[in-house]
């Protein structure tokens, strides 16, 4: 079938007898026009149920509405122009009412073609709300940023600010300004990992051990008063096991003013323990040493998993606190005047403390992590117990 060709089985103009007069179909009463319009009638419902879609319709109207071949016009050219006067009445009256029905038809088939297709069209190009979409999962801050921003929050709503430093240090910021000269013990501690420069580099340089040069970076910017923490990763060659990494993350804290005392410090840090593990924890000082602080603290809570009793719930040693009831968190002290100099801050008027948080640590500690390994598998699974 050539494209674009529709066949309609219809009956011949001759048959129907559209082509001849009345008079020449031997029609002569009124009552004989009745049956020759009942077979046009016939005749066209036969042809309409054959009508399925656009280019069928069209077609079909045309066979019947067409104003030069059109089967009504047809009628009115042979049957109703040509008839007696006493004919004409009954043939204008049986004309019309067969313009009716025909015109009435191809409409109401014109509509549930035109109301099919927009159904096709919507079928085939709606969006089914039904189906499950594509899930596409938000993320959120990893654990270790949002025990950032905890401690940065409290700390902020005592009055100080947050600064952030390099990664990569010189030994004069990472040891030698801190108090610690070459040769030092503690850079046996603290050795870490060197950079390796083009030949002729006038100093070394090194990924930070401790986020610690940043005090002397904000006092060499920043006359008193000086409160500041600062965020952010550091590095030490450490063999990686369930506590040790040779990268983790770091809070320094600094405050330098005139008369801070030793109570100034023990209040600071007894208000931040309470309000990030709650205010029934304990806390004390032990006496401890660091280079670039004098005196030198290492700074206990009470063990939050036993309730500072050094016994599991369910009997036995507590595993968290292995029986002591008490966890160590971090060390501290009041500035050492040696770190003044190296900043032309005046040691005799002048007075401060600082401290080093342990993020990591301090996240297992909050959350019941027994390996700070997790916090660098990128294992979703694991990631997703902390939205």
């Amino acid at each position: 079938m050539p494209f674009g060709v529709i066949y309609i089985a219809i009956m011949s103009t001759s048959e129907v007898g559209l082509d001849k007069t009345l008079a020449a179909l031997g029609v002569t009463r009124p009552e004989e026009v009745s049956p020759r319009f009942s077979a046009v009638r016939a005749d066209f419902d036969g042809q309409f149920q054959a009508v399925h879609n656009a280019a069928e319709w069209k077609l079909f109207r045309d066979r019947w509405l067409g104003r030069k071949s059109g089967v009504l016009t047809q009628i009115t050219d042979n049957w109703l122009k040509p008839a007696t006067p006493e004919l004409k009445r009954a043939v204008g009256a049986a004309l019309n009412e067969l313009r009716a029905h025909v015109e009435s038809q191809i409409e109401a088939r014109r509509l549930t073609i035109e109301s099919g297709a927009e159904e096709s069209a919507l079928q085939r190009e709606r969006i089914d709300l039904s189906l499950p979409g594509v899930h596409r999962p938000i993320g959120s801050p990893h654990l270790v940023r949002q025990v950032f921003e905890e401690i940065e929050d409290i700390f902020v709503s005592i009055g100080f600010s947050v600064v952030e430093g390099p990664e990569i240090e010189t030994l004069y910021y990472n040891f030698e300004a801190l108090n610690i000269p070459e040769f030092h013990p503690v850079r046996d501690d603290m050795d870490t990992f060197y950079l390796e420069l083009p030949k002729g580099a006038k100093t070394p340089l090194l990924l930070r051990t401790h986020t610690s040069p940043m005090q002397i970076r904000t006092m060499e910017k920043q006359k008193p008063p000086v409160r500041v923490i600062v965020p952010g990763k550091v590095y030490r060659r450490d063999n990686p096991d369930a506590t040790h990494s040779f990268a983790f993350h770091q809070i320094e804290g600094l405050a330098v003013d005139t008369d801070i005392t030793f109570c100034d410090f023990t209040g600071t840090i007894e208000y931040f323990v309470k309000q990030f593990f709650g205010p029934s924890v304990k806390t004390r000082f032990r006496p401890s040493y660091f280079p670039f602080t004098e005196p030198s603290v290492e700074f206990d809570v009470s063990c939050p998993f036993c309730g500072g009793t050094g016994t599991a719930a369910a009997g036995g040693t507590c595993s968290k606190c292995k029986g002591a009831a008490w966890i160590e968190l971090f060390g501290a002290g009041m500035v050492d005047p040696a770190v003044y100099g190296f900043v032309n801050y005046d040691a005799k008027k002048v007075s401060g403390f600082a401290f080093g948080i342990g993020i990591d640590r301090l996240a297992m500690l909050k959350y019941g992590i027994d390996d700070i390994q997790v916090f660098f598998q990128n294992d979703v699974r694991f990631l997703k117990q902390f939205p």
